[in-house]
């Protein structure tokens, strides 16, 4: 069967929550390349919603400030549950 011939699926939401981890990817890069602690200054901004525990630098302030932290949070404890179930 030719490739084109196939129905391709497409989901706005599988594609939003890949996103969310490339923002989250790029965030914890730049924090480490800047010498913070990634995981102290993301859940410093989760928790408190100010930006300013993420630095400007690789567009990394203005990526994350336009996902929702509740989004944000979802896709993080997702990922965790589905890894401790899978083992």
């Amino acid at each position: 069967m030719d490739e084109f011939d196939k129905t391709m699926k497409f989901s706005v939401e599988d594609t939003h929550k890949m996103n969310i981890k490339n923002v989250l990817t790029n965030v914890y890069k730049t924090l480490e390349e800047r010498g913070y602690n990634p995981v102290n200054q993301i859940v410093g901004y989760l928790q408190s919603g100010d930006p300013a525990f993420i630095p400007r630098h690789n567009d990394a302030r203005n990526q994350i400030r336009h996902i929702e932290r509740d989004e944000i949070m979802e896709v993080l404890v997702k990922f965790y549950i589905e890894r401790e179930i899978d083992g």
